[in-house]
């Protein structure tokens, strides 16, 4: 081989014409660079001073905006809601008890208020008022009239007679009073209302209504519940004037001889009657016993009445109430008028 082909080929840096000639800006710029990325020179220490390395600086960010809430996840269609707690079983109980205790009270309220409402006032407690004696009549009323038969003071009635049946203008007894078998409420002899007075009183008594134009006696006696005797009479005559004629000259009503029931020895006119009997056309003639008056105390009433006169008597051991006393010469006197 020649020496020309044993020659070694020395590699040689092949220069394209692609690639750029370096300039000087682009030749700075790296070592740029490398300078702002070195770090500072660090001054030498004196000997035996312990130099604290540096700690990294944090890096620096930029204040950002507050993140946003999350958003609610999407609720799942195909999931049912939860079913509510169900209460303790202590919580129930103590429900269904106060419901119970309510329930209960309800019914006893309402059953007070209707046991209130259908009694009496005087059956009340706390609202009963104290009695005053008073005796429980019955409700009174009026009895039917013959047809065409006027009642006592009105037009057509001058002379006052009473055309009802004189048995249903007596007073009834009083409620848990005990009826006398011989005034049972009809009519009754002459001798047995004269029965009230003495006898020498009662036979001038029976020959006064021999010469008056009595037409008939109805009679009605009862032992009350306090134990007073009652009784009621009532005398009809044929007009006004034979009424007032027996009452003025044979009764002596008024008058200082008047004839009084039998076993009265002294008497005084009883006081309060005006206040309590106020009937159009009537007059009362009230007397009480005074003491002494023994065992048993007497009051007696005479009530006219058109061409009646009523007789009341009362009495009972140990002294006769004056509220009842009172409240039946009311009540009669409101029959006959």
């Amino acid at each position: 081989m020649s020496e020309q082909q044993t020659e070694t080929v020395k590699p040689e840096t092949v220069k394209t014409e692609d690639t750029a000639p370096e300039t000087p800006e682009t030749q700075e710029a790296p070592a740029a660079a490398e300078a702002s990325e070195a770090p500072a020179p660090v001054a030498a220490a004196p000997a035996g001073t312990v130099v604290a390395e540096p700690e990294p600086a944090a890096p620096v960010t930029a204040l950002a905006e507050p993140p946003a809430p999350p958003a609610p996840p999407a609720p799942d269609v195909a999931t049912a809601p939860a079913p509510l707690p169900t209460p303790p079983r202590r919580a129930l109980r103590a429900a269904l008890r106060w419901t119970a205790a309510v329930l209960v009270c309800a019914g006893l309220g309402t059953g007070t208020a209707m046991g209130i409402t259908a009694m009496e006032r005087t059956d009340v407690p706390g609202l009963a008022t104290e009695s005053d004696g008073r005796w429980a009549y019955p409700k009174l009323s009026l009895p039917a009239l013959p047809a065409g038969a006027p009642r006592p003071y009105t037009e057509g009635n001058e002379g006052e007679i009473h055309h009802a049946d004189l048995r249903k203008l007596l007073l009834p007894a009083p409620a848990g009073a005990k009826p006398d078998p011989k005034l049972s409420g009809g009519w009754v002899a002459t001798d047995t209302y004269l029965a009230e007075y003495p006898k020498e009183s009662a036979a001038k008594l029976k020959q006064a209504i021999a010469d008056s134009a009595l037409r008939h006696v109805a009679s009605r006696g009862w032992t009350a519940p306090d134990g007073t005797v009652a009784r009621v009479h009532l005398l009809r005559f044929n007009s006004v004037a034979f009424a007032e004629e027996f009452k003025d000259d044979a009764l002596r009503v008024g008058a200082t001889d008047e004839i009084v029931p039998a076993g009265v020895e002294t008497w005084e006119i009883s006081d309060g009657l005006a206040s309590t009997v106020r009937v159009p056309f009537t007059s009362e003639y009230a007397y009480d016993e005074t003491e002494p008056y023994g065992a048993t105390q007497t009051r007696w009433a005479y009530v006219q009445a058109g061409d009646t006169l009523g007789v009341i008597v009362l009495s009972r051991k140990g002294g006769v109430p004056l509220v009842p006393f009172q409240q039946t010469v009311a009540l009669q006197t409101q029959l006959l008028g």
